[in-house]
């Protein structure tokens, strides 16, 4: 697929930052803003009665993105993208847990009761699987409407772990690791089959630009994802380092380009482990503050976390920083470094304008 160059005239160079980024050498700032005028005129689609439509209606999820995309100024490294989710993890849906829906979230209903009669985790097998179908209808809509305005990024497929939890139950897989271990060490390495597989088969549809797109906004020039295990805060060190980074290294080896979600202080404990997966490229933080939106607990740009910052890329990682103010931004770059630093922050115009040309001059790529 072609970039998104009728909406984002400077998509080359944004291309530029990020292949710099990933490479621990460029500066990446993602600058979140209302357009003065829409480029082009996409109403406002009518929110469905029903939560399981508002999440997966393709003709409603792609009218709506096209309607907020096209309302968004674009400023700095920020670039459109559809993201045809099934909520956060739709690998776990392609293997047969059952989604539920809520106009606020998604959840998964497991389908493994007895491990022991259940036998492998299902093979990725798009024939004859309702939610890859339904996949696959929100990507055909979107392809209608892409060419020049938006990418099409890949679903948020999620892995390792997580994937197992909803195919389980986060309970449930929290007594395997002490009862089967053995089974929960194969049920991953099935679990990794299977998102390559998918990734692959995903990749070969809305592929762009020699690369794809993923959430974060995240585009890469080769298989490009965001990994995470979530459940890594009900874990020791020790067993995160046993039972999920065989897994999510090997993923790392087999993706051109990954960063890790990190998300809470709880996860902190297992920073040191993962800054030694040579593969893994790039981490991203999400601090309490900025989860639950706590006013007490530092955001992402606070200089709380400068230190942390530095240690990542001392240790040969790119970093991700999310909630940043305006006021924090530049403070946040002469403190760390623009090598290898990607911001978001988001702002009202004017000033978002002022912002994104005053960064110019810590972007040389």
């Amino acid at each position: 697929m072609q970039g998104p160059t009728k909406w984002k005239p400077d998509w080359e160079a944004t291309k530029r930052h990020l292949s710099s980024w990933w490479d621990r050498k460029g500066l990446v700032v993602n600058i979140a803003s209302p357009a003065r005028k829409p480029r082009e005129n996409f109403p406002p689609m009518p929110k469905p009665a029903d939560p399981q439509a508002f999440h997966m209606d393709p003709h409603y999820q792609v009218g709506d993105a096209l309607h907020q995309l096209s309302r968004e100024a674009l400023l700095g490294d920020n670039f459109p993208m559809f993201l045809p989710f099934c909520g956060p993890g739709s690998l776990g849906t392609f293997l047969g847990a059952t989604p539920h829906f809520s106009f606020e979230t998604v959840w998964y209903e497991p389908c493994i009761g007895d491990p022991e009669s259940y036998g492998p985790i299902r093979r990725f097998d798009p024939r004859n699987n309702p939610w890859w179908d339904a996949h696959l209808a929100k990507i055909d809509e979107a392809k209608k409407y892409a060419a020049g305005r938006f990418i099409i990024g890949m679903p948020d497929l999620i892995e390792n772990l997580d994937v197992l939890a909803a195919l389980r139950g986060s309970e449930h897989v929290l007594m395997d690791l002490i009862e089967r271990p053995a089974w929960v060490h194969k049920s991953l390495e099935e679990i990794n089959e299977a998102f390559f597989a998918a990734f692959d088969a995903l990749d070969d549809l809305i592929g762009v630009d020699g690369g794809n797109g993923f959430c974060f906004g995240l585009w890469g020039p080769g298989r490009t994802a965001k990994v995470q295990c979530d459940l890594c805060c009900m874990l020791s060190p020790g067993m995160f380092r046993e039972f999920v980074m065989p897994s999510l290294s090997a993923q790392c080896q087999w993706l051109d380009y990954s960063m890790y979600h990190l998300d809470g202080e709880t996860a902190l404990q297992h920073l040191d482990a993962l800054l030694e997966i040579e593969a893994l490229d790039a981490i991203e933080w999400t601090p309490m503050g900025a989860s639950v939106r706590d006013p007490s607990r530092p955001r992402g740009g606070s200089p709380h976390w400068y230190d942390m910052y530095r240690r990542i890329k001392r240790a040969g990682k790119s970093v991700q920083v999310i909630g940043v103010e305006e006021a924090e931004v530049i403070p946040l770059i002469e403190a760390v470094g623009p090598e290898g630093l990607y911001i978001f922050t988001s702002l009202d115009a004017p000033a978002a304008e002022k912002l994104a040309e005053k960064l110019k001059q810590y972007q040389t790529a």
